[in-house]
């Protein structure tokens, strides 16, 4: 099987970097890029693909015939009519996480996606770019922890004020700290727990750190719950410049016979390197080393692009997933500086 020819259409966030080198990987094939003016991400990009073109006009790849998917890492509040005009053109899609910032966004992506048989994939870096997570996957599956009841998904991202554009302090633009980074930790609460379906119980975004940036949230949380099973999750932007990297992320998965905990990019305790798994139940206490696990998602995704199938994750679950953050972001009580 040849992999799926991609272009790229926005790179205003580093997930693009990445988006792009993993669907290499996987097998793509890439033929340009597009960008709106000099976003900040513009030279570590054509750092690391100095050979691929960049285009003047979005179009030249939308309508090019030999394209079968479309990366986008635009702004986010820009990410869904990029989408939109992707699909129509007949074209796959894979979006950075947040894909939308309103709900009539998505609406409206729901309604393309039926009409065009499309896929519209959200890139949840937090699940598919780390090794840790398919493997903690494989243990739930195994019985390692009984029945999952509970999820406790923690985004800590460090601020990094001075590479930060214009937009990342306009929540109209990002669309809020619960659509954009705390779409990962409800994305993998409905993964873990396998809820069809959820509800939002409380939600709470502030501003706490940065009064002379009102429309920035540097802190949000969300309490869901579903059939028989509940999630918590708490994004900020405070990790301190000590930490060795740019977010300790963790997920803790609880089960009826065990516990998971993912240490995603850091052990503060010492051990080198990223994706730790501990596992905990009647007969292990553990740390395991998932570097080595892999990450299936892009492969997948090509695939499906191939062979018009839903492996990589299904279109339910990514409406599912960005939906619920649109909703808890939307009635999010507000606290602290925000105007």
């Amino acid at each position: 099987m040849t992999g799926p020819t991609l272009g790229v259409v926005g790179i205003d966030h580093r997930h693009s970097y990445d988006m792009l080198g993993n669907m290499l990987d996987a097998g793509a094939t890439a033929k340009g890029w597009y960008t709106d003016g000099t976003p900040p991400t513009l030279d570590g990009f054509v750092k690391r693909y100095p050979d691929l073109p960049r285009v003047d006009d979005p179009a030249a790849l939308l309508d090019d015939p030999a394209i079968d998917l479309i990366l986008i890492a635009a702004i986010p509040a820009d990410r869904a009519t990029l989408a939109i005009r992707a699909m129509r053109a007949g074209k796959d899609v894979m979006v950075d996480k947040p894909g939308c910032t309103t709900l009539d966004q998505l609406a409206e992506i729901r309604q393309v996606q039926a009409e065009t048989g499309r896929i519209w994939s959200v890139n949840y870096s937090e699940h598919f770019q780390v090794a840790a997570v398919p493997r903690a996957a494989e243990l739930v599956a195994s019985g390692a922890i009984g029945k999952v009841v509970q999820t406790i998904g923690m985004g800590p991202h460090r601020l990094n004020r001075a590479t930060r554009p214009d937009w990342f302090f306009d929540e109209a633009r990002y669309g809020g700290i619960l659509c954009d980074i705390a779409s990962h930790q409800i994305e993998q609460f409905l993964f873990f727990t396998g809820a069809a379906e959820a509800e939002i119980v409380s939600a709470s975004v502030g501003n706490f750190a940065n009064p002379a940036d009102p429309g920035l949230q540097d802190f949000g949380e969300v309490l869901l719950r579903g059939p028989n099973v509940q999630g918590y999750v708490r994004v900020d932007w405070y990790t301190p410049d000590a930490l060795p990297t740019w977010g300790d992320g963790r997920l803790t998965i609880l089960g009826t016979e065990g516990y998971i905990e993912l240490r995603k990019y850091v052990d503060v305790a010492g051990r080198p390197g990223t994706d730790h798994l501990f596992l905990v139940n009647g007969t292990r206490c553990e740390h395991i080393d998932c570097a080595d696990a892999g990450l299936p998602y892009f492969a997948a995704l090509a695939a499906d692009i191939e062979n018009r199938t839903e492996t990589a994750m299904s279109q339910v679950h990514c409406f599912r997933a960005t939906d619920l953050a649109l909703r808890a972001q939307a009635q999010a009580v507000r606290l602290g500086h925000l105007r």
